[in-house]
This record gives structure tokens, C-alpha cells and sequence, in this order.
């Protein structure tokens, strides 16, 4: 029954409007109330700070500062073999396998398609028909930094608006399509396994999205925003930082066909963290 409530009360409330609202809570800079925020947070998500470069959680001159804190350099290192794919951010896996006929599955019976999930280009869709994806799914307490699997080139930025549902495992067993549903950011890259497509997703209270190259991408606007990138595109190397989220949501991952093989070892459930070793390229 509560589920059933949580599930309505999604479908209900003013996602933007209370995201926004949050966004502005946690950008204050106000002692008085970012501290008693930031520690409640820290103590409610048992929330790890010794390997923060900063580890006093006051110091942060916002929230949303302390939230998408940077890490020691030797918090994550990158799997040493130059095959391995590795895990773009700190989390679980909500699911990861084969893109079948199309579609990609959430939970529970319900799936959603690779074309509405990355804004409606058939062009782009076909180039991963058949091929593997993954999904991260991060938690208040995780490190909020998204980073590349892979070396790669980008190709494309594409901007999709949408809902900001969120992205747990109760709404994902029951909103269909959640993730082609929600806000979400698609950077389409070229590596050494041929296109890699790294969809970032907003969610409730997910005040905005960022990268490295563009800097503050959400809040939306009311259609599909795409950037090209010719000669000048950036180029990320492997376990570089892509982006990040204020206020946390799911990475998704997808390989062409042919292009990758995930860890056997992996599977819906697994805790993850960025720059583990998640699968190998096919080349």
C-alpha cells in the first residue's frame, strides 16, 4: 500500500517546481543553513568523507558543493588493463545486459526503447540495435561524478526535457519507461569499440546536470537541444570526468553490437564503484 502511495504521489507532484525549489536550497551559502543540511545528510546517508579531498562537510561553501565533492587521487583507481571497460560512477546496477529488438529493460516487466531514450534519432538508435547497455543507479550517499569508460571523442550532445520521476528501484518496477521518461542528458562519443553512448538521467530533486565541456545543461527547455561537435571536440580520456549530478540519479551505458561483453560477475543488485573494471571491449 505504501508503494502504491509513494507511486501516485510521483505522478502528482510538481517535479520541476520542487526541484528547482531544492536546487536553490542547496545552493545557499549560508552557514546557519547549509551546515545543519550538510551534516544531517552525511549522518542520515552514512555518508563516507574520508576520502574526500575536503573531509570537514562544513567547509563546503554550499550543499551542492559537498554533494559532487571531489575525491583523493588514489580513492579510485582505474583498472590497470587497457582492455576493460570501466564503471562511469559509483552505485549499483539497476540492470545491464543485451538490447533486444530495440528495447532496453528497466524492471519488472517493463522496458523502454533505445530511440525514445536517445531523443527520438533513428540514425543514432541504430547504431546500437542488438548491441549491450548498463544502468548505474546512484545513491545519496555515493560520489556524484560521472566519468568515461572508455577513451572517446565527442560526437554529439543532445538535450532531452522531460519528467523528473524518481529513480529508485520501487518507481522503476513501476513507471513504465521511467528513463526514456525523465530529463536526461545524451553524450554520444566515438572510442576504440565504435560508438559509446553515456545517457546521464535527472530525477527528483536532481537540480540540474552538468559537463565538463558545457558546463550547467539542465534545467530544460521545452525540446530536444542538440550540439554537434566538428574538429574542436573534445576528446576524454579513460576514467576522465564527464560530469556530474547535484543531487544524484542513473548513468546509462550502451555499446554497439559486437563492441563490448560485460563482467560475468555482474548483475542487477551489484555495488559498483567508478573506475572497477565492468566489461571489455570487442576489438
Amino acid at each position: 500500500m505504501r508503494d502504491r502511495l509513494f507511486i501516485l504521489s510521483q505522478y502528482l507532484l510538481p517535479h520541476h517546481l520542487l526541484s528547482r525549489l531544492a536546487g536553490c536550497l542547496a545552493e545557499c551559502t549560508w552557514d546557519w543553513v547549509k551546515n545543519p543540511f550538510i551534516t544531517w545528510f552525511v549522518k542520515r546517508y552514512q555518508v563516507d568523507m574520508s576520502q574526500a579531498v575536503e573531509q570537514d562537510p562544513t567547509a563546503y561553501p554550499c550543499f551542492n558543493d559537498f554533494f559532487t565533492r571531489a575525491l583523493l587521487p588514489d580513492a579510485r583507481p582505474l583498472d590497470s588493463d587497457q582492455q576493460s571497460i570501466l564503471c562511469p560512477a559509483d552505485g549499483t546496477i539497476s540492470q545491464l545486459g543485451r538490447i533486444e529488438h530495440g528495447r532496453i529493460f528497466q524492471a519488472k516487466g517493463h522496458s523502454y526503447s533505445v530511440l525514445e531514450l536517445l531523443g527520438g534519432n533513428p540514425e543514432h538508435a541504430a547504431q546500437f540495435q542488438g548491441g549491450e547497455f548498463a544502468t548505474v543507479y546512484l545513491s545519496p550517499r555515493d560520489y556524484h561524478r560521472v566519468h568515461m569508460p572508455l577513451t572517446g571523442t565527442l560526437r554529439e550532445m543532445i538535450h532531452v526535457p522531460g519528467k523528473l520521476f524518481s529513480v529508485n528501484q520501487t518507481t522503476a518496477e513501476n513507471v513504465p519507461a521511467l528513463f526514456a521518461r525523465n530529463e536526461r542528458v545524451v553524450c554520444l562519443f566515438d572510442t576504440e569499440a565504435g560508438p559509446m553512448a553515456v545517457v546521464l538521467v535527472g530525477a527528483m530533486i536532481v537540480a540540474s546536470i552538468e559537463t565538463v565541456w558545457a558546463g550547467l545543461v539542465a534545467p530544460p527547455q521545452r525540446r530536444v537541444r542538440s550540439e554537434v561537435y566538428g574538429q574542436s571536440a573534445p576528446v576524454l580520456e579513460r576514467g576522465a570526468e564527464l560530469g556530474r549530478f547535484k543531487l544524484g540519479s542513473t548513468a546509462i551505458v550502451l555499446f554497439a553490437p559486437g563492441k563490448a561483453r560485460w563482467d560475468e560477475l555482474l548483475n542487477a543488485g551489484s555495488l559498483v564503484r567508478m573506475g572497477h573494471k565492468m566489461g571489455e571491449k570487442l576489438v
